[in-house]
């Protein structure tokens, strides 16, 4: 961003009041726990402030990335060269309607997961047990249909509000946000922010619905590398294997470059074992996908976002 630019923007972004921070690693904002600096780290406290920052992003040709946990992305080293808009200051508060035997949930795209399916337990709604111990945020489980042990969002997500390209409101059933393994339309338009989802939950036991979370956490303590950062699983399932399972096929486990590491206790994952830089990541990630792919014909993908 050039000096002129940065400085109108700044200036601008302390007119609409919106909270930002010029300069800051994004490392601190990531389970990954790497990344350069971004230009513009920017904090909007609510929808009206998240438009307002949106107008002049666009106003001063500003690029935009929106975070939430930031479980599931993996920045340049050389940082971002614009505004990083952390979208957790729109958690906002659970609302529940009843709708004859089912319940609809409602709450902002910035509130984690975690808090999600703690107040589901604490109401005695289940649905969403699967997801206890995923470390990212509703709008982030909406934009890649978030999901383990069988379940996605898909399944239980009703609809979704956002601001299109034009920064109006709109809503969308789940029908129509072309939610697959792993992708939803916010994929495929990147500069729609979601702002809300709801959920449609049934009522449940909550001694029976946090005995089912607690063994959830079991599981993930159990087989996942949670010890060390990482960015959750990193490559998508391949039709007809698990892409963990063909990693170790291959002798991979504990193969490393630089600070980055395949996970030796869990294959699928890859693991900041200190001072990994994301050009670790990312040339680890391509050797392991050739090497699977001359050995076992299977191409993997990558599930991690890299954003430069």
């Amino acid at each position: 961003m050039q000096e002129q630019q940065a400085a109108a923007f700044q200036n601008d972004l302390a007119k609409i009041a919106v909270p930002f921070t010029p300069q800051e690693p994004l490392a601190g904002h990531t389970t990954f726990r790497i990344g350069g600096p971004a230009a513009f780290w920017c904090q909007p406290q609510d929808t009206a402030q998240l438009r307002n920052l949106l107008a002049c992003c666009r106003n001063h040709a500003v690029r935009t990335y929106f975070l939430g946990n930031g479980s599931n992305t993996l920045f340049a080293d050389e940082g971002y060269d614009g505004a990083v808009i952390d979208l957790r200051g729109l958690a906002g508060e659970l609302s529940v309607v009843q709708d004859g035997e089912e319940f609809l949930v409602t709450t902002g795209a910035g509130m984690t997961l975690g808090r999600l399916c703690a107040e589901a337990q604490q109401r005695g709604l289940t649905g969403l047990e699967c997801f206890s111990g995923i470390p990212g945020t509703i709008g982030g489980a909406v934009y890649m249909d978030a999901g383990a042990y069988g379940g996605e969002m898909k399944d239980v997500l009703q609809e979704v509000a956002f601001l299109d390209d034009a920064l109006e409101l709109r809503t969308l059933p789940v029908r129509d946000l072309q939610m697959g393994y792993r992708t939803s339309i916010f994929e495929k338009n990147p500069s729609w922010c979601i702002l809300s989802a709801t959920v449609r939950l049934r009522a449940g036991d909550s001694g029976k619905i946090l005995e089912a979370m607690q063994e959830f956490l079991r599981r993930r303590n159990e087989k996942q590398p949670l010890e060390w950062p990482s960015a959750g699983s990193t490559f998508k399932r391949p039709q007809g294997a698990f892409a963990g399972s063909l990693i170790e096929k291959c002798g991979l486990r504990g193969f490393s470059v630089g600070g980055a590491q395949i996970s030796e206790k869990h294959c699928g994952f890859v693991i900041n074992r200190g001072g990994a830089t994301c050009a670790d990541v990312v040339a680890l990630t391509e050797e392991v996908k050739r090497i699977v792919r001359e050995r076992t014909g299977y191409v993997l993908e990558r599930e991690i976002r890299v954003v430069k």
